[in-house]
């Protein structure tokens, strides 16, 4: 039984009324949307009207939208495939030392075909150094990967802002965004920033697993990653993952319905959180905040360390309690090498195996927030015992 889940960066709920929608499309509506008959027509419309919707959202054109099984394809997609296509252009690739696995693991992959490939260092607070990016460019780039909002500690990016550094220096240079975790939380308007494509997980939003999109600025070359029966424009062929892409759809829709409201909520909760960790620390002192109460931090995301507590204990101990929340990026929590992330904002030492993250959602509350506090008041005292 899940009391109170603080994960919400890991996966969150699926939202009833995605569950509603996706049902209909699993038991009334569950033709092949590449049929030649009449079914298939009903079920390719469907998905069509969500395709509009989407773009709609973003204020581009529905052919610049492209569904995929979520954000690790998407990424991969996207840089494996853009790049494939301009590599007679040049052959060199600036990502970040913080990007999510799905990003960093495809560069080291290129990097291993023979690309030469910069890695973009961040300051404490995980701020991408501009001078660094604006210094990397050079004849040969042919594209620049970097992360929205950081998946560990919430970090916001400007990416506006190295958008139009990056055009002004070569307006061919592709520029591709992972925005997993800032879809929904963050402003994201790839027109007027300058982004050519970008990546959306659904189970980051309410939606269900499985499915994403991959926005495509229609003047970027692409080769496709995924061969088959050339369904999405021959983009990225296979049978469409109907009650996905519906139920991700609505998700979408819930979001931005109301997006601004949506937004502060999750900053509201975000502050409480920090406010009373404050309050906390001036009890038992050893509280190092990394997530910080400014613009500068996506809304929904809070990382800490506690001085002589490692991260996997009070987990633990928090999961004895119903109390849910991840000790680093979930794609790669069972992995003991310390976070890329909180090695390049040089995180002392003796507190990099002691960070949290907690992340909220729609459906926390700051009465769920008291009983954390609660119990880290209970626990704490007694893991540093324990640890001595």
């Amino acid at each position: 039984m899940i009391d109170i889940y603080f994960d919400n960066a890991a996966t969150t709920k699926v939202d009833p009324v995605c569950i509603e929608v996706m049902n209909k499309m699993h038991t009334i509506n569950y033709a092949n949307p590449s049929a030649k008959h009449r079914a298939g027509f009903l079920v390719e419309n469907e998905i069509n009207e969500a395709t509009k919707k989407v773009a709609n959202i973003l204020s581009c054109d529905p052919s610049e939208i492209i569904w995929t099984s979520g954000g690790t394809e998407s990424n991969n997609f996207a840089i494996r495939s853009i790049v494939d296509s301009m590599k007679r252009m040049g052959n060199h690739l600036i990502t970040s030392n913080i990007e999510h696995a799905s990003v960093k693991n495809v560069f080291k992959y290129l990097e291993s075909e023979g690309f030469e490939v910069t890695y973009i260092n961040v300051d404490k607070y995980g701020k991408f150094d501009i001078n660094q990016i604006e210094n990397s460019l050079n004849v040969h780039t042919i594209m620049v990967s970097l992360m929205q909002v950081n998946n560990e500690i919430g970090t916001i990016e400007n990416i506006e802002e190295i958008s139009k550094i990056i055009k002004y220096f070569n307006d061919k240079i592709v520029f591709h965004v992972d925005a997993v975790q800032s879809f929904g939380k963050v402003k994201l308007l790839p027109k007027s920033m300058g982004i050519d494509s970008f990546s959306v997980s659904g189970h980051k939003l309410h939606g269900p697993k499985g499915v994403g999109f991959l926005y495509l600025d229609k003047n970027v070359k692409i080769n496709p990653l995924i061969l088959g029966g050339g369904q999405q424009r021959n983009m990225r062929s296979g049978t469409l993952n109907t009650p996905g892409i519906i139920g991700l759809t609505k998700a979408i829709e819930e979001v931005f319905e109301a997006n601004d409201e949506y937004i502060n909520y999750l900053i509201s909760l975000r502050d409480y959180f920090i406010d009373k960790m404050i309050e906390l620390d001036n009890k038992i002192s050893g509280i190092h905040f990394i997530t910080q109460k400014t613009d500068d931090f996506a809304p929904h995301i809070v990382a800490f360390a506690v001085k002589s507590v490692r991260a996997e204990v009070l987990l633990h101990a928090l999961e004895d309690k119903n109390i849910y929340v991840s000790s680093g990026s979930a794609c790669s929590s069972k992995n003991k090498k310390i976070s890329d992330t909180l090695t390049a904002i040089e995180l002392d030492k003796n507190l990099q195996d002691n960070a949290i993250r907690v992340s909220f959602s729609k459906y926390n509350d700051k009465t769920e927030i008291d009983k954390f506090i609660y119990t880290m008041v209970e626990l704490i005292p007694m893991l540093r015992r324990f640890s001595k």
